[in-house]
């Protein structure tokens, strides 16, 4: 082998390494990239998932109200079951009064007496149900009220939530690509 294609060939090692040392350069640069880029998708998956935990926190605490809410209504059920009840009362008393008022016409005044008695307690009961059933209306109007205030409030704030995800997801998508 000549001088001159020993020179030629240590010459091209020369720029091969040079070149390797480029490409290694090169290399380490996009590993740094890479890191940096790594780093930023953690961050954002951490986010990510904070938003969902609280999402899902939020959800969790609506599903308790409606909960609450569904509690609320089967007691209303209850209330006006118990309001039903009342009013069969009621008229089972005023068959018994209109018995009483045929009984008093052929009777003594003594059974006169005892029908002036019963409808005493007669007119107590209705002043009784008139308020219970005042009392149970103003409740249930309040109730009808906060529930769809709660409603509201919920539906607002879903999607309020629900955009905000799609506003993350767009932007990891976005870095992501």
């Amino acid at each position: 082998m000549s001088k001159q294609s020993f020179r030629d060939l240590k010459n091209e090692i020369e720029l091969k390494n040079a070149e390797i040392d480029e490409l290694y350069m090169e290399l380490d640069a996009k590993n740094e990239e890479i890191n940096k880029l790594k780093l930023y998708s953690t961050k954002l998956k951490y986010e990510k998932k904070n938003l969902e935990d609280k999402l899902d926190t939020k959800i969790d605490y609506d599903k308790a109200r409606i909960k609450e809410l569904d509690d609320l209504q089967e007691k209303i059920n209850d209330k006006q079951a118990i309001i039903e009840d009342k009013h069969d009362q009621v008229k089972y008393l005023r068959s018994l009064i209109d018995e009483y008022k045929t009984q008093i016409k052929s009777n003594s005044e003594e059974l006169e007496v005892q029908l002036r008695k019963i409808s005493k307690n007669y007119e107590t009961l209705l002043e009784q149900k008139d308020l219970l059933i005042t009392k149970q209306d103003e409740i249930i109007k309040n109730l009808v009220k906060a529930n769809e205030e709660i409603t509201k409030s919920n539906k607002t704030n879903i999607i309020s939530l629900k955009l905000q995800n799609e506003k993350y997801q767009e932007i990891i998508d976005k870095l992501t690509k």
